[in-house]
């Protein structure tokens, strides 16, 4: 995916002058991944700075994981809220993750035939789990699926990056239809607006 994108998303100068900065787009589709194990960190590390979100899902997949096995639902369902409470967790994230946890084992949502979906399916899937949002699903298709084309514009770095790039404020409509410029690549785009803000 990244070469090609970044090649295509060169033909714009203000990505090409990113791209020239910053080198390689670091976003690659997970080798083996656990997709409950990626929505549970997904609704953990909600609205928290990297760092933080970081230590406290490690205490809660210490918790939750046992022998070296990655964190199932029904390790989640056993588990006290009291004790997912004491890793950092807020108590609406518990109940979240709770729920995430009953869908999954009920079948409600069929995490297992996420990728043969289309992004716009596996958003509509995700959201039937309460506490998980378009933001959340984005980011699980971006970062989990690597799916090419997707542009989170309710992310707070997207638009401050954005805002920064075309050195004026930008509504959700403009933003949306300068994006279009960077089909059919723009979670690439995204990675390198992220950069303008994280440096």
């Amino acid at each position: 995916m990244t070469t090609h994108a970044e090649k295509q998303l060169s033909k714009d100068l203000l990505l090409k002058k990113l791209i020239q900065k910053y080198g390689p787009c670091k976003i690659r589709k997970r080798k083996r991944p656990d997709y409950f194990e990626d929505l549970v960190a997904s609704i953990v590390e909600q609205q928290l700075s990297g760092k933080a979100a970081k230590t406290i899902f490690s205490r809660v997949k210490t918790l939750l994981v046992k022998s070296g096995k990655r964190i199932t639902p029904e390790a989640v369902l056993k588990a006290k809220d009291e004790k997912l409470r004491e890793c950092g967790m807020s108590w609406s994230k518990v109940s979240y993750i709770k729920d995430l946890a009953k869908k999954v084992k009920k079948g409600e949502v069929d995490i297992k035939k996420l990728d043969k979906l289309t992004d716009r399916e596996i958003i509509e899937e995700l959201v039937k789990v309460k506490g998980i949002g378009r933001w959340t699903a984005e980011m699980f298709l971006m970062f989990t699926l690597a799916r090419p084309d997707v542009f989170p514009l309710d992310d707070l770095g997207i638009r401050k990056g954005m805002d920064k790039l075309f050195k004026k404020k930008l509504s959700r409509e403009d933003m949306s239809k300068l994006s279009e410029n960077w089909k059919p690549f723009r979670t690439t785009a995204s990675w390198y607006i992220w950069r303008v803000v994280d440096n």
